[in-house]
């Protein structure tokens, strides 16, 4: 069987990117109307992504056709809808990174020259960043002995990259199992250890603009005091945590992954930030801690002590789910809340319980997803005096 070449990814439709664009941004205020007024909705600040060659990273399937084989991907055509997609040869891949897209084709044939590289192996995932630090992951249907690990030590050298190898139930990393990204909020560069497999904001020049509207939003409420507190729920590896502390007395972040805990200490320290704190809680478990309904001994071996904040202001950016109830009452307790979304529908639920006791005074829409129909949206609330 030979594969069609796809056409879809090697070439973006930049004509309509405005278009779609302007799509999203009329979808997001008519969501928003019923808690903003229409003088705010039209002052939204839209932040645009690049049109190409946008996303840090790609994963691709690996078909072999007799002693050559290719990357691909599942596409929908004209004759196969959404649900019925084909797999397509990839050369190029537009959304990715140049980097991505150059190191694609010499990382290929370097393994087509050995077939313990090449045998069985059935997927390729890049991670790169703005600084240009690059992880690259084989993986199998086969487990990776010496020699494998030979010539992948080899190959890591050559392509200056760093590479790991995954079977079922084995790991092999060569050097590092993470790449380093620097990204710039204000005038200032933070440092970011980003993992295989963690979550990370995939396009990062987008992501600068979410940093940057954050530290805005919590510059403006603060008004260059440090007096009060910061909260942050689902902190991740502190992507937002870094950049946000700057404005505040003392932060609190709270994330439930383990690996994302650890890597959010490591950029804590690598940035020299030691005005942060971690807590291993889910939003939920903190909302117990908060309400002393249940003491956690995570807060106790983190030497963390509630009572000794004074929070004014919380951050959350929630998975697409959106908020449970009992920690959006918590959220109404708080002076300020910058809220970014990842799922503009569950944001417009959450703000029915929250407008019950905050007003809308900002409101952002960041394209994280050029041509999909996502939306990344930030809003800031206040609370109302009564």
């Amino acid at each position: 069987m030979t594969l069609p070449a796809s056409k879809t990814y090697a070439n973006l439709p930049t004509s309509t990117y405005q278009t779609q664009l302007d799509d999203k941004v009329t979808r997001l205020k008519n969501l928003l109307s019923p808690f903003a007024k229409k003088e705010l909705l039209a002052d939204m600040t839209v932040y645009q992504s690049e049109v190409t060659h946008f996303r840090m990273r790609a994963e691709f399937g690996i078909w072999h056709e007799g002693s050559d084989c290719f990357y691909t991907m599942m596409e929908a055509t004209e004759a196969n809808n959404a649900e019925n997609k084909q797999r397509v040869k990839v050369d190029t891949f537009a959304i990715a990174n140049h980097a991505i897209n150059k190191l694609m084709p010499v990382l290929l044939e370097k393994v087509k020259q050995h077939e313990t590289l090449k045998h069985k192996l059935f997927q390729v995932e890049f991670l790169s960043t703005l600084s240009n630090d690059m992880l690259v992951t084989l993986i199998y249907h086969k487990k990776l002995e010496d020699e494998w690990q030979t010539l992948a030590t080899q190959l890591e050298k050559e392509l200056n990259c760093h590479i790991i190898g995954r079977s079922r139930k084995q790991k092999l990393v060569l050097s590092q199992d993470f790449v380093l990204e620097k990204l710039t909020v204000l005038g200032k560069e933070y440092t970011y250890k980003q993992l295989e497999g963690g979550f990370t904001q995939p396009n990062a020049k987008v992501c600068e603009h979410m940093l940057t509207w954050a530290c805005q939003q919590a510059k403006a409420i603060t008004t260059n005091s440090t007096s009060t507190d910061l909260l942050e729920l689902y902190c991740g590896n502190a992507n937002f945590t870094l950049p946000l502390s700057q404005f505040f007395k003392k932060t609190l972040a709270t994330e439930i992954s383990k690996t994302s805990v650890a890597a959010a200490q490591w950029n804590i320290a690598e940035n020299h930030l030691d005005s942060i704190a971690i807590a291993r809680l889910s939003a939920e478990e903190f909302t117990q801690a908060k309400n002393a309904t249940r003491e956690f001994r995570r807060l106790q071996q983190a030497d963390i002590e509630l009572a000794s904040y004074d929070f004014s202001t919380v951050f959350v950016d929630p998975p697409r789910a959106g908020i449970d109830e009992d920690t959006l009452a918590l959220l109404s307790e708080f002076d300020n809340i910058i809220y970014i979304s990842c799922n503009p529908d569950t944001l417009a639920d959450n703000l029915q319980t929250l407008c019950k006791t905050h007003k809308v005074i900002s409101t952002a829409l960041f394209d994280q997803f050029p041509y999909t129909h996502h939306i990344e949206a930030g809003v800031l609330l206040t609370k109302i005096i009564r």
